[in-house]
């Protein structure tokens, strides 16, 4: 089962409003400038223990290099990342037609969590999967787990 996570909101967050993972050492916060949201590496790793593979859905234009690199300094790794790039070029293509700015559904995700209300009504519309996350909550990985879980079962339910 494939789990993504959008990240602005998300998994990045203002470390004004939410609790935080400790920022990178100097110089490594000059370029990486993105504060985690506490709890992230070892949601990630809870999620990648259970079986899931985990990966980033984002709206945004961050390249995939420096997703990769800015996470692995946290010691995450994810299983795959589409941000706005490769949304644009293997979902959008040349269809005519403006699509969301997510769909999960197209590379089998099962879950995404995502901050936005309309990715969560887009959600409905398109037939995929959404778990909304968009304000400080200490037990928002429990509750990501939570949801991990009930999704597993019911696809395993569907399948057997």
């Amino acid at each position: 089962m494939r789990i993504s996570f959008d990240l602005d909101d998300v998994l990045f967050v203002l470390p004004e409003k939410y609790e935080t993972e400790p920022a990178l050492p100097f110089p490594l916060n000059l370029r990486y400038t993105e504060r985690l949201r506490k709890g992230t590496p070892e949601l990630i790793h809870a999620l990648q223990k259970r079986g899931y593979e985990v990966w980033i859905y984002t709206s945004s234009y961050r390249r995939k290099s420096y997703l990769n690199a800015l996470f692995r300094l946290y010691g995450i790794h994810f299983d795959g990342i589409v941000n706005a790039q490769r949304h644009e070029k293997e979902v959008q293509r040349d269809r005519p037609r403006l699509m969301p700015t997510k769909l999960p559904n197209f590379y089998r995700i099962s879950l995404h969590i995502d901050d936005e209300k309309s990715v969560e009504k887009n959600g409905k519309l398109y037939g995929f999967r959404t778990l909304r996350i968009f304000e400080p909550d200490e037990n928002w990985a429990q509750k990501v787990l939570d949801e991990a879980d009930r999704i597993a079962k019911l696809e395993e339910s569907e399948h057997a």
